[in-house]
Order: structure tokens, then sequence, then C-alpha cells
């Protein structure tokens, strides 16, 4: 069983200010997670806030204009931070406000920080310019990138003493992960496709004749590129699907956190198969008043509930 230690109930003036300061990032740059995380206790909304702003951190080197040989040595500096975070090494007064507020959060929390080494992993392997043949392939990716938040979120979240399965929530955080990271491959695949990137498995955009590539918005000529879209729209339910085990495990707060996060993504991807050909002519987004729809529904334990009841394959096809 993953037990959760609350930190104490005072936080120092600098370490409050670290964790502000990461609260500010993860509210601009972050909105549908920092929309889930708002359902938190505040020792666990800080928590994830600061390992949003490390995480913020790896990612904009990988997003950036510095020469790839550059990133690498951004990124190595980077995994030296977490290597000291990791060891104790960051002092209350440090000047570096994330690696301040991460170093705390770690104390009050079992998180397990190799999930941020798996992090930089994978976006050294988007400096490389790395392509994906098979799903197989892809999902290696998702798991350094997305995967491993799963796994850092539930060191935070934590599992209810005597949570039936609770064994396999780790499984089960890494398997919603790459479920939020496929969808995003889908709504940003014209974005990637200009920034050089293609991430949807080779094998499937050949059988679906998309292997021109999208930076155009309109589908390759004599493309189903609909069906390319439904494909992996189905192979990313079954992924939710089976990711949404984990809410049975957690306190209704954190069920409530990924039930709202993950529900946004869902929708996400109800609007993307609705409209496949939207994903090439702008980025698909949700309005204000449906997120506060997915909030309302994960506080009210509607999907932790519907879990319970139905099992895994049972709400495959289901809104969340």
């Amino acid at each position: 069983m993953i037990r959760t230690v609350e930190s104490a109930s005072h936080v120092s003036a600098p370490v409050l200010a670290a964790y502000r300061y990461c609260e500010t990032v993860t509210g601009q740059q972050a909105r549908n997670f920092a929309y889930g995380i708002r359902l938190l206790p505040t020792p666990k909304r800080r928590a994830m806030s600061a390992l949003y702003a490390f995480s913020r951190r790896v990612d904009d080197i990988g997003d950036g204009d510095l020469a790839d040989d550059v990133k690498v040595a951004r990124l190595q500096e980077t995994r030296a931070l977490l290597a000291r975070i990791r060891e104790g090494g960051i002092e209350e007064d440090d000047t570096d406000p994330v690696a301040v507020a991460l170093t705390h959060a770690a104390d009050a929390f079992p998180i397990p920080l190799d999930g941020l080494d798996e992090l930089i992993d994978g976006v050294e392997m988007d400096t490389r310019g790395e392509t994906y043949e098979t799903w197989d392939d892809l999902k290696v990716y998702c798991r350094c990138v997305a995967g491993a938040i799963g796994r850092l979120s539930l060191g935070v979240f934590g599992t209810e003493p005597g949570a039936r399965g609770a064994e396999r929530a780790a499984e089960y955080a890494d398997t919603l992960g790459l479920a939020l990271q496929l969808t995003n491959i889908l709504r940003d695949v014209r974005e990637d496709a200009q920034g050089g990137r293609t991430y949807l498995p080779a094998d499937d955009l050949a059988k679906f004749g998309c292997a021109a590539g999208f930076e155009r918005p309109t589908p390759p000529e004599g493309s189903d590129f609909a069906g390319l879209v439904h494909f992996e729209v189905r192979r990313a339910r079954a992924l939710f699907a089976e990711g949404y085990q984990l809410l049975p495990m957690l306190d209704r707060r954190s069920g409530a956190c990924v039930a709202a996060m993950a529900g946004i993504y869902r929708r996400l991807l109800d609007r993307i198969a609705r409209d496949p050909e939207a994903v090439l002519r702008g980025r698909v987004s949700l309005p204000g008043h449906e997120k506060a729809y997915v909030a309302v529904r994960g506080l009210s334990g509607l999907d932790t509930r519907q879990v319970t009841r139905h099992g895994a394959g049972r709400s495959v096809g289901r809104r969340v």
C-alpha cells in the first residue's frame, strides 16, 4: 500500500514563496492540470504544482529554439539538479524556487523522483528526433513523458488503506498517463508536424494512407484520415478504461482531481472523434462550463462509482 504522509501545518516563508511561484507557473501554463488540482487539499495541491513546475522546465527545454547540443547540456544540468533534490542538497534559501518546493514536497510525500529522470529521458528522445514504427515503440516514449507523471502524482495522492487491488495502483496511474498523452498527440498532430515531429506510429500512418504527414489543414490526398483518428481514439479509450480502475483506490478529493483531469481529456477525445479534421484546422479545447461540469462530476464520485460497479471494459464507451 502507498501511504500519503501529510506535511506539518506550518510551512516556512521561503518554502511558501517557492510553492506560490510553482502555483503561478501551473496556473499560467497548464489550465487543465491547474483546474484538476484545485480540488486537492492544500498540501497535495502545492506538491502537485511543484511537480508540474519542474516538469514544465524540462518540457520547455525540449520545445525551445535552442540548438540540440545546448538542449542536451541543459537537460544534463536539470538531471544534476534533480540529483541534488533527491539527495537533500537544496536549502530553503536556495535561489531556485522550483527546487525548494520540490524538495519540500518530496520530504512530505513518498514521491518516486526517478520518474522525473524518465521524463528527461523522454525529452532527450525528442531532441534526437526519434520516430516510432509501432505502438509498442511509442508506448516507451509515452511512459517516459506521461506515465511517469502518473506514477509521480500517485506518490502525492496515496491510496486508501485497505483499497482492493492497490498493488496495481502504479500500473493504472501509468496507463492513465498513456491515455492522456495519446489524446495530446491526436490534438497536436498538426502543430507537431509543423515543428518537424511525428509521434503516431509509422505503421498506423501507412495503414491509413497518412505517411505524407500533417503540415496542411487538410488530410493527405487519398488518405483515410478519419479512419486513422478513430483507430487511435479507440486505443485511447481502452487505455482510459483500464486506467480508471485507479479511482476507487484514492481518497475522495484525490479521486476527484484525477477524474477531473482525465475527464477533460476524455471529452477532448470525444470532440476529436466527432470531427477528426478539426485537429488539422486548430487546437481542440473545452469551454469553461464543460470543465466545471467535469469537476462537479468528479467531486460527486460518480466516475468512481461507475468503475466500482461496472469494472474496466464496461466503461470504454462511456463519456466521462
